[in-house]
């Protein structure tokens, strides 16, 4: 019998409005998955039973009363520890602030509240979001690191313990752990999500984004975190787009994706290259392998010199602090990014805006860039948190980004598709992203072709 812990947030939704499903019953399956799962998976920074049933509790009673709900009322969401949460332990995944609980709620965790969301608790982090990994392992293969630095957002949603997640991105946080556990992972324009109450690492670069099982989960939850905030320069007055109507509707005409190695192909893993080869041989006429302009070749090192002095400025009171109680990659990190001079540093924050007119071709021709999420399956051992380099780029541009669980490498791990869109389109990218899950999924099943 299928558990409600495995069904989809879009599948469970009109079930809680009916009353078929009470979210007291959801968040006890939940839980159950959880018990069963957590000691092994180990996504959980902050779990507090009694804390979820009495929210629970607490939706079940507004819904009986016949009063409005919001869009994602009755659902269980987890939390990066990064993202400060009223009352309940935040800890940034450092020893540095174990035990503290901030006084007010992050932007978006208010967001999620207004909109009904269930908060489950805090999901593990790297320290400090930067690469040193925390105690989380790969839902699909426990020897294996589950990406970082959202690993137990991730891996959470992966497990079944939530429908949905919230995690952030810098550099590969959101996309990499999401392909390295199979499931749909969303980062979305630059912006669009407000970032106030979240650990700053590097203002430039770092965006919210989210984890589902459905490219209409991410859509949903997306859409109910964004927004203008005026503590956040990076977001905009406008109005926030209706991304789960635009990703669920159907594209006038079949996307057509564009086929970007990107210029680190030569990590991709054999049976990576070989994947893409037949997806892109599936896709026919709606796919061309298309190469970028020669400056992109630098992408990498502009977003490593900005993230590093960013960084460096950002967590200089840690190290000051407590530069012993620090990993070793996180002291390097902040040591090379006090090296880098001014001047290099402003020059490749104008990069910024010299690549995505670079991209301008691209997307006036194409619907979508069609890449891999990460060189290959989640790598062995939990050391390391993975390769982020097919991710780099694209958060360096600010675009918009998701990854499909479409592929399976040599040991029948997941591979993740990555697209990638033009800025402020994201519903577009949405749209052409659930066209190509449905369109793999028909195919594998015998039920369509493309």
């Amino acid at each position: 019998m299928e558990s409600l812990a495995d069904l989809t947030a879009s599948a469970l939704l009109p079930r809680l409005a009916k009353g078929d499903v009470q979210a007291t019953e959801l968040v006890e399956a939940c839980l159950a998955r959880i018990s069963e799962r957590e000691p092994e998976v180990q996504a959980w920074a902050f779990l507090h039973q009694d804390f979820a049933r009495a929210q629970a509790r607490s939706a079940d009673e507004h819904r009986a009363s016949g009063r409005p709900t919001g869009p994602l009322h009755g659902l269980p969401v987890g939390i990066k520890d990064i993202i400060d949460t009223k009352g309940v332990p935040t800890e940034n995944g450092t020893p540095l602030d174990a035990g503290r609980r901030p006084g007010d709620d992050a932007v978006l965790v208010s967001k999620l509240r207004e909109a009904g969301a269930i908060i489950m608790g805090k999901t593990v982090t790297t320290e400090l979001a930067y690469f040193a990994p925390g105690k989380t392992r790969n839902p699909q293969d426990p020897e294996r690191t589950p990406g970082g630095s959202s690993s137990g957002s991730a891996a959470a949603v992966a497990a079944g313990m939530v429908p949905l997640a919230v995690g952030t991105q810098t550099t590969g946080s959101v996309i990499r752990p999401a392909a390295f556990c199979g499931v749909v992972g969303f980062k979305p324009t630059f912006g669009l999500i407000p970032r106030s109450g979240v650990v700053t690492q590097a203002p430039h670069l770092d965006t919210v984004g989210v984890f589902g099982r459905s490219v209409e989960d991410a859509a949903l939850l997306a859409e109910c975190l964004s927004g203008y905030d005026p503590r956040d320069p990076a977001t905009s007055a406008i109005p926030s787009p209706p991304l789960k109507r635009t990703a669920t509707s159907s594209p006038p005409l079949a996307p057509n994706f564009a086929f970007v190695k990107s210029p680190v192909w030569d990590q991709a893993e054999d049976a990576t290259q070989e994947a893409f080869g037949e997806l892109t041989a599936f896709l026919g006429g709606n796919c061309d392998e298309v190469s970028l302009p020669s400056p992109f070749g630098e992408g990498h090192g502009i977003h490593r010199t900005i993230m590093l002095a960013e960084l460096a400025k950002n967590f200089g009171p840690y190290y000051h602090r407590g530069k012993d109680q620090l990993s070793p990659q996180m002291r390097a990190a902040v040591e090379e990014g006090r090296s880098i001079l001014a001047h290099d540093y402003m020059a490749a924050c104008d990069w910024i805006e010299v690549l995505n007119a670079g991209l301008t071709e691209i997307f006036d021709r194409y619907d979508a860039i069609l890449t891999p999420a990460a060189p290959g399956e989640a790598p062995l051992g939990l050391d390391a948190t993975g390769n982020p380099a097919f991710c780099a780029l694209w958060t360096l541009c600010g675009t918009p980004a998701v990854t499909l669980p479409l592929l399976q490498g040599e040991q029948g791990l997941p591979m993740g598709v990555q697209l990638v869109g033009p800025r402020h389109d994201d519903g577009r990218l949405l749209r052409s992203a659930n066209w190509l899950m449905k369109q793999v999924t028909e195919e594998s099943d015998g039920t369509g072709t493309s």
